[in-house]
């Protein structure tokens, strides 16, 4: 990032940077959870929530990449090692239910972790309005993709 930017960006670099390594964390273990699920799940109809489930992934694993491209414009490394995802995560890993074919247990899981999520790119969005346009324009478009991730998973519930 350049000088200017860096300037743009404000003195609150190093706070930003730790706030989108835990997203970036966040993201890795909802991709890896709602991937595994897709993987696994049995149960009639499984071939619907296997495909919902790894489309959402896809989009988990995106936003990934979009905060490490970001924290790297903004002068940080994205964490290496996925040993300490969890440690450095603003949430526990979203645990899959132990039966596969429980629908309503997944639908749990992932809803509650798309509302963490929610919570998380509001925090960054309110912090970064007005301060850092780019990384604020980056945790509303994450923002406004959970929250279409949620009333998916909440239309499920019913």
């Amino acid at each position: 990032m350049g000088k200017k930017a860096r300037e743009v960006a404000g003195s609150n670099g190093a706070e930003i940077i730790a706030d989108l390594n835990r997203a970036y964390c966040d993201e890795w273990l909802a991709f890896y959870s709602y991937w595994y699920m897709a993987q696994t799940v049995t149960g009639p109809g499984y071939e619907d929530m296997a495909e919902f489930l790894e489309d959402i992934a896809k989009q988990e694993l995106e936003h990934a990449q979009e905060l490490a491209n970001r924290i790297q414009e903004l002068g940080g490394l994205p964490l290496a090692n996925p040993l300490l995802l969890e440690k450095n995560a603003n949430a526990p890993y979203p645990q899959p239910p132990a039966k596969t074919s429980d629908y309503r247990a997944i639908v749990e899981v992932v809803t509650r972790a798309e509302a963490g999520a929610i919570e998380v790119y509001d925090k960054i969005a309110k912090k970064t309005l007005g301060k850092d346009e780019v990384t604020y324009q980056l945790a509303t478009h994450i923002l406004a993709e959970e929250v279409q991730h949620e009333e998916k998973f909440e239309d499920l519930l019913g």
